[in-house]
């Protein structure tokens, strides 16, 4: 289980107003970034006006994507009374990478017979990232789910072949096609593609409340859906099938439909 740390001082220094419900708030208060945390017994949480599911021990996870708003509010409901906590996320630079020599059906507008499958696949992402699961895998320590060189980061503007595409929301791992990729946390499957058009090999899969990893361009998956996979455990092989112009794991955090950058729960990369 992930060490929450409680007490007022800890919440000032980490520039939380002290609230009595809010027990604790960790994670780096950063756009990208995903904070965990617990509320006191009978407390409901909400993100504005968003519900924000919490376990019966009151921990509970919320997300901020890639160019959220910097001032953030986490709105604490008991019994009629209200307490809002202010939560001021800092301001990210992203860059801008230029990429040539991916293969041009994977840039030019596919033509109207494969964007049946482009939505098909798309339809089945999203499914798999709603999942609202009583896991609490989401709470622990999470593990990078293999080392190697960077090669892409979150939050990046990428350029493909001359042409701006949408910003990269995972951290690109460089290794040889084969190389082995474990699970970052407990969790269950919800998704296996073997060919997505854009992102080729794909896996999801939950860690509870809202919680997933999303890991594309494999060149195999392990492990099925519905399967349970405890951390560490080998779920993928590196690849680089879809859009990749070379082998690399990108690893995606997702919550619910908020893009995450993974580095935010992971220890630096020995």
């Amino acid at each position: 289980m992930l060490r929450i740390v409680v007490g007022l001082l800890v919440l000032l220094a980490d520039n939380v107003m002290a609230s009595d419900w809010l027990l604790s708030l960790e994670g780096e208060r950063t756009q990208g970034a995903l904070l965990r945390g617990q509320v006191a017994p009978g407390v409901a949480v909400k993100l504005d006006d968003r519900v924000v599911r919490v376990t019966g021990d009151g921990f509970f996870a919320v997300g901020f994507g890639r160019d959220a708003a910097l001032q953030q509010s986490l709105v604490l409901e008991k019994q009629g009374e209200t307490q809002q906590v202010p939560v001021t996320l800092s301001k990210r630079d992203y860059d801008i990478q230029r990429i040539e020599g991916v293969p041009k059906r994977t840039v030019e507008p596919p033509p109207e017979a494969v964007l049946k499958r482009i939505r098909r696949e798309v339809a089945e992402i999203k499914t798999a990232r709603d999942t609202d699961s009583a896991l609490l895998a989401f709470l622990s320590d999470f593990q990078w789910p293999l080392t190697g060189r960077i090669s892409g980061v979150y939050g990046s503007q990428r350029v493909y072949n001359g042409k701006p595409g949408r910003p990269h929301f995972g951290v690109d791992v460089a290794r040889p096609t084969g190389t082995v990729v474990v699970a970052p946390a407990d969790a269950v499957v919800t998704l296996v593609q073997g060919d997505n058009y854009y992102s080729g090999g794909t896996l999801i899969m939950d860690h509870g409340y809202g919680v997933s990893s999303t890991m594309i361009h494999l060149s195999e998956v392990l492990v099925e859906k519905g399967q349970t996979v405890k951390q560490g455990e080998p779920v993928a092989k590196v690849g680089a099938s879809g859009r990749a112009t070379g082998p690399h794991l990108d690893w995606r955090l997702n919550w619910f439909e908020v893009k995450l950058d993974p580095v935010t729960v992971v220890p630096p990369m020995n």
